[in-house]
C-alpha cells in the first residue's frame, strides 16, 4: 500500500467521522434520550409524584383544594414542584440500529455513541496495528518478489537479489538452488502473514460492528437484586411401586 493511498484513505476517514459528528450534535433532543423529570421533594421514600397535566387539571377544579396526604402517597400540585435543584434528568437509551451504522461507516465511533470510551483505544490500536503489519508484509513482499523474479531470469543485468547480502558476499559464491529455494519461501511467508492481516482487519471490522449493536442493546438489561440461587435439599418421590424416597438437591432460580 502506497504512501498516498493511504493519505487518501486517512482524509476520507476524517471526512466521514467529521459528517457522522455533525449528524449526532445537530439534534437537540435525540430520540434515545428520555427526559425525567426528578424534584428534590420526590427523594422522599414512599413519594409518587403526579403528572403535570393531571396536577394542572385538579388546580383547575379547585385553585383553593388543599393537599391529601396518605401514609403511602404524597400528592403535589404543578406549583409544588421545585425546578431549582434537580431540574431535568435524561436518562441515556441508545439506538443499537443507529449504533450499528456508526459503527460500519466508522469503526470506533458506535463504541463513542454508546459511551464506552475505553473501548476506543482498543478498536483504533488493532487497526493500526494490523495495518502496520499488513503495509510491512506487504512490502517485504514486494522485496522478495523482485528478487525471486531476477534470480529465475537469465538476464545478468538483474540482481536485486544480492541485495539482501552483504557487500563482502559474491554472486559466485552462492548456491543457485538454495537461493532460489530461500527467496520462494521468504515470498511465500510474506504472502502468507500479509494476507492473515488483512482477514484480521475484516474481523476486528466486523467485531467492532458486533460489540456496538449488542453494548446498546443490553444496555438496559435488568440486573436486579431480585436474581438469584436457592439450593436445598429436597425429598425425591419415586412413582414406582414399593419403591422408597430417595433425598437429593433442588435448585431454584428466580428472576
Amino acid at each position: 500500500m502506497k504512501y498516498s493511498e493511504i493519505n487518501t484513505y486517512c482524509r476520507a476517514l476524517g471526512l466521514a467521522l467529521l459528517l457522522c459528528l455533525g449528524v449526532l450534535c445537530s439534534s437537540a433532543m435525540p430520540a434515545d434520550s428520555l427526559a425525567v423529570t426528578v424534584p428534590a421533594d420526590s427523594l422522599a421514600l414512599g413519594t409518587r409524584v403526579p403528572h403535570r397535566s393531571d396536577s394542572l387539571s385538579a388546580q383547575a377544579r379547585s385553585a383553593h383544594s388543599t393537599r391529601a396526604f396518605t401514609p403511602d402517597t404524597l400528592l403535589l400540585t404543578a406549583d409544588s414542584i421545585p425546578d431549582t435543584s434537580m431540574g431535568n434528568v435524561r436518562i441515556f437509551n441508545p439506538d443499537p440500529i443507529r449504533a450499528l451504522w456508526l459503527s460500519a461507516l466508522c469503526p470506533g465511533l458506535g463504541q463513542i455513541y454508546n459511551r464506552r470510551y475505553w473501548k476506543l483505544p482498543i478498536v483504533v490500536g488493532a487497526f493500526v496495528g494490523l495495518g502496520y503489519g499488513t503495509t510491512w508484509n506487504n512490502r517485504m513482499l514486494n522485496d522478495y518478489t523482485k528478487a525471486y523474479r531476477d534470480v529465475m531470469d537469465s538476464d545478468p543485468n538483474t540482481r536485486s537479489y544480492m541485495d539482501f547480502f552483504p557487500p563482502t558476499v559474491k554472486e559466485s559464491d552462492l548456491d543457485p538452488a538454495w537461493l532460489k529455494k530461500t527467496l520462494k519461501n521468504k515470498k511465500d511467508y510474506y504472502r502468507r502473514y500479509r494476507d492473515i492481516c488483512i482477514i484480521g482487519i475484516v474481523g476486528v471490522y466486523l467485531l467492532n460492528i458486533v460489540d456496538a449493536y449488542v453494548d446498546a442493546s443490553l444496555s438496559h438489561f435488568d440486573i436486579s437484586p431480585d436474581l438469584s440461587m436457592d439450593v436445598a435439599p429436597a425429598v425425591i418421590n419415586n412413582s414406582a411401586p414399593a419403591s422408597k424416597p430417595g433425598f437429593g438437591l433442588q435448585c431454584a432460580i428466580n428472576f
